[in-house]
């Protein structure tokens, strides 16, 4: 598990930026998109699969979320 930060960039993509490594990557799918069920599992750009428990959408927001696989670095 891993704090991470969420926030949108000025084009609309929610950013996740894990300080621990230094990484920020765009998040490319959810598997909850709705504004009262937002999260699940998320695809990154580089690949990643992380767990984000599903909540009520709020960025920016500061969240624990799981590694389920990591993508070709």
């Amino acid at each position: 598990m891993a704090t991470i930060m969420l926030r949108e960039n000025a084009n609309g993509q929610v950013i996740f930026y894990l300080a621990k490594r230094d990484m920020e990557e765009i998040i490319v799918s959810f598997e909850f998109e709705s504004d009262e069920k937002w999260g699940g599992n998320v695809s990154l750009s580089n690949g990643d699969v992380w767990h984000i428990k599903p909540c009520v959408k709020k960025l920016p927001n500061e969240i624990v979320a799981t590694i389920v696989s990591r993508g070709n670095h």
